[in-house]
């Protein structure tokens, strides 16, 4: 039976429910998953909001190019093992990036125009990975047949792990090479457990080794392994080392005890969570210190929460961009990721956010930190020159409800066109506004400047950029035939889902480089 004509549709009925999260109080006392599951009634509901658009854009902004609106759509009728199918065929890791993915796909979702509420993707993702988990859809599925070639990847983070995935599947004999005494790379020493708990990466690592997959850790190719004997024992290599080195802030003060890169940290936390000890002259503690948290991105958020967990007296975040604003603006066209204002579990949970906040110098007494000199700024574009000014540039223009956008060829000349696009814009400092932050523990959260300066890296000979990725060809190929590279250490820090996607692109280039072509999907 047909509903009627007038019957408004279901993603106007049913309202979006985001997720929900244990409360704060009960959540401080330990590093478990903030988040309650949802039941399989409330699952069902949410997917049946997604219109399974002709055009999805989901898919579009997806690195890994999920099939989402399949897959939402098999929840919704209750194709529980249809839907987990469809997921598995684009995403190899889905009960991670379910979890600490960020979500491209829901800015994306053709629900927000005109304010409308996006489908719960990740949500819905989480639940069909683990419903399968538990019903038994997941198992370990090795080759039938082995093609008695070898590949050894270097890194065993989420480019690396998908890599060795998509090329075991295939016959390749796989050997990852974990530098740490456990594989995971950052999913497991750098993300905090109350977002990843370590037995959801332990399960799905058991599944690759059950599928052939073998994991060599404590081990550093290029130092602890030669790089010589690399290159004889394997047809291929595949180089997944990460982005590691932290953007540093050299300003007065810095040598003080009591400032931290925020990574450093992390793991260390991560580690004392999952019980290992960490000698008492290298331990980064917030119990009972006022913390403040330079940096408003993930790692940034990252560090508030395990602050807090640890008994922080106050946590401050200090963030040098202007406060972004909580709806899209016009310049940030649909279906662009907008930049909003982002409000994480970590920030609900306690927290003191600066925005516009630049750090002059650092404040310390007896050699230690005391505390930080800012100062408000405000972003500036730098004046235009003649050339500028005269130079054609490309605009993006939209009609009044996003639905449409275009490029368009304009001139600068005549003030048609502000020339403030002429340039990046930086801080500039508003007079009259400085102030001091006291602090007893300094986290430096400013992101990631490039790859670490690998034993590996040199000793193979790869080139690298000005940044110190490596550079490759169209096909994740280095400098050095036979070696390739996925990951941050190709493309600079970015989200696990890129981490994935270069990951299953360097699988499929190097399966073809072994056997003259490949089967293996890429998007």
């Amino acid at each position: 039976m047909k509903p009627p004509v007038d019957d408004p549709p279901i993603f106007l009925k049913v309202p979006r429910q985001p997720a929900a999260y244990r409360a704060v109080e009960e959540r401080l006392r330990d590093y478990r998953d903030v988040a309650v599951p949802r039941s399989e009634a409330q699952s069902r509901e949410q997917a049946s909001r997604c219109l399974a658009c002709f055009l999805p854009f989901c898919h579009w902004s997806c690195p890994l190019g999920n099939h989402v609106p399949d897959w939402n759509q098999a929840v919704a009728e209750g194709q529980w093992e249809r839907a987990y199918r469809r997921l598995q065929e684009t995403n190899n890791f889905p009960e991670v990036t379910a979890r600490i993915c960020p979500a491209m796909c829901e800015a994306a979702c053709v629900l927000n125009l005109s304010g409308g509420e996006p489908v719960t993707i990740r949500e819905d993702e989480l639940a069909v990975i683990e419903r399968a988990f538990q019903s038994g859809l997941v198992v370990p599925e090795p080759p039938s047949r082995r093609t008695g070639k070898s590949v050894a990847v270097i890194g065993s983070g989420p480019a690396g792990l998908a890599c060795a995935d998509q090329l075991n599947s295939v016959g390749h004999r796989v050997v990852v090479f974990e530098r740490d005494e456990k594989p995971g790379g950052i999913l497991r020493y750098g993300i905090p457990d109350f977002k990843l708990e370590k037995w959801v990466l332990d399960r799905r690592l058991k599944l690759l080794e059950a599928e052939g997959i073998e994991f060599v850790t404590h081990t550093a190719v290029g130092k602890d392994y030669p790089a010589a004997s690399l290159r004889k024992a394997f047809d291929a290599v595949c180089v997944a080392v990460g982005c590691r080195v932290p953007r540093d802030l050299p300003i007065e003060g810095r040598g003080l005890n009591g400032i931290h890169f925020a990574m450093d940290f992390l793991t260390q936390s991560n580690r004392r969570v999952a019980g290992e000890d960490v000698a008492a002259p290298q331990l980064i503690d917030a119990k009972d210190k006022r913390v403040v948290v330079l940096g408003g991105g993930d790692t940034g958020a990252d560090c508030v929460g395990t602050a807090n967990r640890q008994g922080a007296t106050s946590v401050t975040q200090l963030e040098i961009l202007a406060k972004p604003p909580e709806t899209r603006r016009p310049r940030d066209l649909w279906p662009d990721w907008p930049n909003i204002l982002r409000t994480s579990s970590s920030h609900e949970e306690g927290v003191r956010r600066e925005w516009g906040a630049q750090t002059r110098r650092f404040l310390g007494r007896d050699e230690r930190v005391t505390g930080l000199e800012c100062v408000r700024v405000e972003w500036v574009h730098p004046a235009p020159s003649r050339t500028d000014v005269d130079r054609p540039i490309k605009v993006r223009t939209a009609d009044a409800h996003w639905s449409v956008t275009k490029l368009s060829t304009v001139s600068c000349a005549g003030g048609g066109v502000k020339a403030e696009g002429a340039g990046r814009p930086s801080p500039k400092e508003i007079p009259e506004t400085a102030f001091t932050v006291e602090a007893d523990l300094v986290l430096l959260a400013m992101g990631f400047v490039g790859p670490q300066r690998h034993p590996l890296i040199e000793a193979l000979g790869l080139r690298a950029d000005a940044r110190g990725t490596l550079e490759t060809d169209a096909d994740a190929q280095t400098s050095v035939p036979g070696i390739f590279a996925a990951g941050d250490a190709r493309r600079g820090q970015s989200l696990v889902v890129w981490a994935i996607a270069e990951g299953r692109r360097a699988a499929r280039a190097i399966d073809a480089y072994l056997t003259g072509r490949s089967d293996l999907p890429v998007l």
